[in-house]
């Protein structure tokens, strides 16, 4: 089974302060990384390929130097998707209710947890 991090930041913050956050927290034995384009920089791809991790980042549609991809690994990430999509089920998590940010990543965490439940 995989790990699931969340982590809660401004809605106006990069992905990539976000990414920097996750990437110090691996944990030991990870082989591959899953993102979307908003993850891809170089900086991010070299700091996962010094941990030996495979990274699975389709590059941005500007950039010039296209670094392949595992494009069947990369399907995978629907799985993500369909997480958030059950998140916001819930009224709460999708309207952003609560104020506070760790009131919010408190609903966030028992929506998933109930949703997780359900699934089993």
């Amino acid at each position: 089974m995989s790990d699931v991090f969340l982590l809660l930041t401004a809605g106006q913050v990069s992905d990539f302060k976000g990414a920097d956050i996750l990437l110090a927290d691996l944990p030991e034995g990870t082989e591959e990384v899953i993102g979307d384009r908003g993850y891809d920089s170089n900086p991010i791809r070299r700091s996962l390929s010094d941990q030996n991790i495979t990274v699975c980042i389709p590059p941005k549609k500007n950039r010039k130097s296209k670094p392949p991809y595992d494009w069947h690994l990369y399907k995978k990430r629907h799985l993500i998707e369909n997480m958030f999509a059950n998140l916001k089920d819930w009224r709460p998590v999708a309207t952003r209710y609560d104020r506070c940010a760790h009131t919010f990543m408190s609903a966030i965490h028992i929506a998933a947890s109930f949703t997780f439940c359900l699934k089993e």
